[in-house]
């Protein structure tokens, strides 16, 4: 009988059917941060038991933690650096492994777990976060889960779960110069909607996926949350076994070549079914930005803002309370032109676009240029890792001479929990996954894009395309 990738997932897994499309799932990595894993670890500790595998578990620091150098345990945010002692001590005491501070593996949970082989095709993975997700780049079951949920599973191995409806999005064609795997995103949830993949594990699929370097598929797949999706897997290949081979915890030696063998049968069969299937053609996706307070809400760069009583061809409905909402709140007129709009700050950084390649898109647009006055602009690398490998190809020195701030790795400014934040009802373009109120700060405005698409509009004050940039 044919197979989908989710389900040769599901069934290797599967301890025991439940019921009621309920299965008993076993869970072979534990990834916790120290906004949420602290909490678990902790009330596992309380409750008198304790983890059943230490050697599965794996703990950073990278959602309260400052970015500014010179960082120790200090936070802005308050109560923050209790945050870091406790995860750091839990850890400690359930002998996970710990990406601490000064660690050189250290970042934010979604890009240290692949850098460092944690996340590989075949396994389940589960974290305290929305946007595990961005691991099914590999061919790996991976999906936020609640803190109660992490202590079951750092207790027994095992969560209890709802079996999700699957979603194939094949995408045909080639993507057009200076369109990007986030641009790709954006269009997808734009066309689908916030709710378009409700209780849906999504696989992305069809050649112009399977062009996409590492990087951009695990940007892809990190969006798969803003569609309410389960989560998103994309087939492991040549590429992904490429990328993984050598690192920390990736097999070696006869093991490699035994999982290079299993891994090769981890595809959707010919003939298998979903649930639901959308066709996209690379050749309708061009450079996206978000508009609203939500990333469902948003239009080609080139585009305006959209009247509700005439959406753009191909997006998904929005109700007139959303639309209107979005507009008091960002400040913003139907028909309004996205192009020339005057910001305030500019944020390169978060689990959506804060690797290695990202950072060399936006230094190559900053290269010679300068921030305009009055933009703050802020780069946050994704880890330690990825922030040393661009200092060491002088990427840093370009975003230093731009006028960017270089920080430290963490999850910095992607979200607001009363820690730095930009002002109240700036105007802020971000590189991160969501523009909810109040997302980057109190009453900030952001609008998501590209890293190539924020560095043009903090080099020209205003929202930019890159392309009209590299054509000077």
């Amino acid at each position: 009988m044919a197979r989908t990738l989710f389900e040769k997932l599901w069934d290797a897994h599967l301890v025991r059917d439940l019921g009621g499309g309920t299965g008993l799932v076993a869970i072979d990595r534990v990834l916790l941060h120290e906004r949420t894993g602290g909490i678990a670890l902790k009330a596992l500790e309380e409750s008198g038991r304790a983890v059943r595998d230490p050697s599965r578990v794996f703990v950073t620091m990278d959602h309260v933690v400052d970015t500014l150098p010179g960082r120790g345990d200090r936070t802005i945010m308050p109560t923050g650096t209790d945050f870091i002692l406790a995860t750091r001590e839990a850890a400690q005491r359930a002998g996970a492994t710990l990406f601490d501070i000064g660690d050189p593996r250290q970042g934010i949970v979604h890009v240290i777990s692949p850098e460092n082989a944690v996340v590989l095709p075949g396994l389940t993975l589960v974290c305290p976060d929305s946007h595990t997700c961005t691991q099914g780049a590999f061919g790996a079951l991976a999906w936020g889960i609640g803190s109660s949920e992490a202590e079951h599973a750092l207790a027994t191995g095992t969560l209890r779960v709802n079996r999700p409806r699957q979603m194939r999005v094949t995408v045909s064609g080639d993507l057009a110069p200076g369109v990007t795997a986030k641009d790709l995103a954006l269009h997808v949830v734009a066309r689908l909607g916030s709710g378009g993949g409700r209780a849906h594990v999504i696989e992305y699929a069809g050649p112009t996926i399977a062009a996409l370097p590492m990087e951009a598929r695990m940007t892809l797949c990190n969006m798969a949350t803003e569609l309410a999706a389960f989560t998103a897997v994309i087939a492991p290949d040549a590429s992904t076994a490429a990328w993984l081979e050598g690192r920390t915890y990736a097999p070696k030696g006869d093991d490699w070549q035994a999982a290079l063998a299993a891994w090769a049968d981890l595809a959707t069969d010919t003939g298998a079914v979903f649930d639901r299937e959308v066709s996209i053609d690379a050749a309708d996706v061009v450079p996206m930005i978000s508009w609203g307070t939500a990333p469902q809400q948003s239009v080609p760069l080139a585009g305006r803002v959209p009247q509700l009583a005439a959406p753009p061809p191909g997006t998904a409905p929005t109700t007139p309370e959303a639309h209107a909402r979005a507009l008091a709140y960002m400040d913003l007129a139907e028909d309004t032109a996205l192009l020339g709009l005057p910001i305030d700050a500019a944020f390169i950084g978060s689990c959506t676009n804060a690797r290695l390649p990202d950072l060399r898109a936006a230094a190559g647009i900053l290269a010679g240029r300068k921030v305009a006055a009055g933009v703050r602009a802020i780069c946050v690398p994704g880890s330690t890792r990825v922030k040393a490998e661009a200092e060491a190809e002088g990427l840093d020195k370009v975003f230093l001479a731009a006028g960017f701030e270089w920080r430290e790795a963490g999850c910095s400014m992607c979200f607001f929990a009363g820690g730095e934040h930009f002002g109240e009802e700036e105007r802020v373009i971000s590189t991160t996954n969501r523009n909810f109120e109040s997302r980057q700060g109190p009453r900030t405005r952001t609008h998501l894009a590209s890293p190539a698409t924020v560095a043009a509009s903090a080099i020209a004050g205003r929202i930019a395309d890159p392309r009209e940039l590299e054509a000077q």
